[in-house]
C-alpha cells in the first residue's frame, strides 16, 4: 500500500488550496485516512479524517474539508481562508479503524510523503 500526497505549494493568506492523497496497492473503503500536519519546530497534528464520518479540529474547522472519490482512490483536503499558522507540510496517512483513529499515531499503518504548503502573510 502506498500513500501519495500532492498539492501543496506557495500560496497568500486568504488563498485556497486543495491536496489529494492517491491510496494504490489497496483500498480505503473499509479504513480511514487522516490528514496530519507537521510545522517546523512543532509536533505532527491531525487536522482531520474521513471514514465512518468525517472530522476536523477546531482550528481548520469551517475552513478545511476532507471528501474522497472511492472511484479514484483518493481523498481530499479542501482548504480555504488559509492563514500563515497553516504553514506546514501535510500527510496524509491510512488506519484500519474505520471510526477514525483521531490523532493516535501507531493507528496509522501507512503513510504518505508530505507535501509542503506556504502561506504567505
Amino acid at each position: 500500500v502506498q500513500l501519495q500526497a500532492s498539492g501543496g505549494g506557495l500560496v497568500q493568506a486568504g488563498d485556497s488550496l486543495r491536496l489529494s492523497c492517491v491510496i494504490s496497492g489497496g483500498t480505503f473503503s473499509a479504513y480511514s485516512v487522516g490528514w496530519f500536519r507537521q510545522a517546523p519546530g512543532k509536533e505532527r497534528e491531525l487536522v482531520g479524517f474521513i471514514g465512518r464520518r468525517t472530522y476536523t479540529v477546531d482550528a481548520v474547522k469551517g475552513r478545511f474539508t476532507i471528501s474522497s472519490d472511492n472511484a479514484k482512490n483518493t481523498v481530499y483536503l479542501q482548504m480555504n481562508s488559509l492563514k500563515s499558522e497553516d504553514t506546514a507540510v501535510y500527510y496524509c496517512a491510512r488506519s484500519p479503524y474505520y471510526a477514525g483513529a483521531y490523532d493516535e499515531v501507531r493507528k496509522y499503518d501507512y503513510w504518505g510523503q508530505g507535501t509542503l504548503v506556504t502561506v504567505s502573510s
